[in-house]
C-alpha cells in the first residue's frame, strides 16, 4: 500500500484523487505500508471539548485558561489566527483577541474524555503510551492479522471513529520511531495524518532548529547554539566523540536523533514523573492565611490525582512566583511515598513557612503551586508520615473520592482550611 483515501479509506493507487470516491484527501508515501509507530495528538483538546458541548461557541474564538493574570492553557484554531498561543499570558492573549470567549479549565471532564480516547486506542493494541491527557504513542507492529489491515489503514479508521463517536478530532503521525512520529503528528493540524519515513528522515530534519529535538529546552538550546549547532543537520555532521565530550551521553543521543534514529520502544507501563497543580492570582497575595488557603486547595487536587492514578510521591514541592516573575521552587523528601492530602499539606505548609520566614515581611506572590514527584506505587498507608493517623486520613480521603465520583465534585468541601495555619 502506497496511498490511502482519508475519506472512504480505500487503499488505492498513488493518484491525485481517490479512485473510489473522488476525494482529494489522499495520503501518499513510499513507506506507508511498512510503518507501525504512531503518535496521536488531539486537536486543541480542551477548547474542542468546550466547543463540542456548547455549539453556540462553534464559530467563536475560545480560550481555556485562568484570569487576566493567568496563562492560556489551550485555545481553538480560530483564536490562533489572531496570534493566541498556549502558555501565553492571558493579558497578551486578550490584547491580541479581545473578542475571545475565556473559559476556566474543567479537568474532570477533560480526563473523562481522555480515558474514552485512550480506551479506543487500546482496542487496537496494548502498546499505548500516553504522554498527557491529549496525546499518546501507539505501536501497531504485528497487528495486521488481528485487524485485517496494515497500521496506516487501522489508524485512519481510528481517526474516523474518534471523530464520529466523540465529536473531537485528532492528528496522526506515522513513522519508524517515536521521535519522528511525534514530529509528524504536528505537520498538518487539525485532522491531519502525516508520514515521515526512515529513508527521508535525515534530509527532513537537516534544516530544522535543534529546539525540535526532545530534551532540548531553552537552556540546552542556548548551549548548542553557542557551540555552533543551530540546525539539526549540523549535529548530524558532527563527530559523535566531540558531542559526547561536550554534552555527555546526551550528545550521543542527539547525534542519533539528528540521523532520524530513536531506539525507545512504546512503553505502556511508563509512569508519570510528577503530579502538580498551580494557580495564578488575580492580584498579588502577601497574607500568609490567603496563601495557605490556596496551598490547601492545590494540595487536595494533587492528592486526588495521585489516588486516581494509583501513584504516591516521595518528594513534596512548593512553587512560588514573585511579582518580578522570579520562580522559587522548594522541595522536601518525605519519610515514605504518600498520596494523602494531609501529608502533602503538612509538608507544603512547612516549606511555605520557611520561605516566608527567610525573606522580608509581607512578601507578595503572583503564583503558588504544589506538587508530588519521585512517583511509585503506594505503600501501606500505615507507614506514611503520620503513621496510623495518616492511614485513617487515606481511608477518609478515598471515601470522599467515592462520594464526589457519585454526586459531583462540589458535594464536599474540605475543612482543612479551618485547621491551624502555618506560622507567618
Amino acid at each position: 500500500m502506497k496511498a490511502l483515501c482519508r475519506d472512504c479509506l480505500f487503499p488505492g493507487p498513488s493518484v491525485a484523487r481517490c479512485a473510489a470516491c473522488g476525494s482529494p484527501r489522499m495520503l501518499r508515501h513510499p513507506e506507508l505500508g511498512d510503518l507501525s509507530i504512531a503518535h496521536i495528538d488531539c486537536d486543541a483538546f480542551y477548547a474542542s471539548v468546550e466547543k463540542r458541548d456548547r455549539p453556540d461557541l462553534r464559530d467563536q474564538p475560545v480560550i481555556v485558561g485562568g484570569g487576566r493574570r493567568g496563562v492560556v492553557t489551550t485555545c481553538c484554531y480560530i483564536a490562533r489566527t489572531f496570534g493566541v498561543r498556549s502558555a501565553m499570558p492571558m493579558f497578551k492573549a486578550l490584547a491580541a483577541c479581545p473578542q475571545a470567549v475565556v473559559l476556566p479549565p474543567d479537568f474532570p471532564r477533560y480526563r473523562a474524555e481522555s480515558r474514552r480516547l485512550m480506551d479506543m486506542m487500546r482496542d487496537l493494541t496494548p502498546l499505548v503510551q500516553p504522554l498527557s491527557l491529549d496525546e499518546a504513542w501507539l505501536d501497531l507492529s504485528g497487528t495486521e492479522r488481528l485487524h485485517g489491515a496494515q497500521p496506516a489503514l487501522t489508524l485512519a479508521r481510528l481517526q474516523s471513529r474518534i471523530e464520529a463517536e466523540t465529536g473531537l478530532t485528532v492528528s496522526v503521525g506515522l513513522a519508524p520511531n517515536k521521535f519522528l512520529a511525534k514530529i509528524a503528528s504536528d505537520l498538518d493540524k487539525p485532522r491531519g495524518f502525516s508520514v515521515i519515513g526512515g529513508v527521508e528522515a535525515e534530509i527532513f530534519l537537516a534544516e530544522r532548529s535543534v529546539r525540535l529535538l526532545p530534551g532540548v529546552g531553552p537552556v540546552m538550546a542556548r548551549d548548542l547554539e553557542r557551540a555552533g549547532f543551530e540546525r539539526i543537520g549540523q549535529i548530524a555532521r558532527a563527530e559523535p566523540k566531540a558531542l559526547a565530550a561536550r554534552f555527555g551521553d546526551f550528545g550521543l543521543r542527539l547525534h542519533a536523533m539528528a540521523h532520524g534514529r530513536d531506539s525507545r520502544g512504546v512503553d505502556p507501563g511508563q509512569v508519570r514523573k510528577s503530579i502538580s497543580a498551580e494557580t495564578t492570582f488575580e492580584a498579588d497575595l502577601s497574607d500568609p492565611l490567603d496563601l495557605d488557603g490556596q496551598l490547601v486547595h492545590l494540595a487536595e487536587r494533587v492528592a486526588r490525582q495521585a489516588r486516581a492514578a494509583g501513584q504516591a510521591g516521595r518528594v513534596a514541592t512548593l512553587k512560588l512566583k514573585d511579582p518580578e516573575f522570579r520562580i522559587l521552587t522548594r522541595r522536601r523528601t518525605l519519610v515514605s511515598p504518600t498520596q494523602t492530602a494531609r501529608t502533602l499539606i503538612a509538608a507544603a505548609r512547612d516549606l511555605l513557612a520557611l520561605e516566608l520566614a527567610s525573606g522580608p515581611p509581607r512578601r507578595a506572590f503572583r503564583l503558588i503551586g504544589v506538587g508530588l514527584s519521585d512517583l511509585s506505587a503506594p505503600t501501606d498507608a500505615g507507614s506514611d508520615l503520620f503513621g496510623e493517623d495518616d492511614a485513617r486520613s487515606l481511608a477518609a480521603e478515598r471515601a470522599a473520592d467515592s462520594i464526589r465520583a457519585r454526586f459531583g465534585p462540589a458535594i464536599l468541601n474540605p475543612a482543612r482550611s479551618l485547621e491551624r495555619k502555618p506560622r507567618p
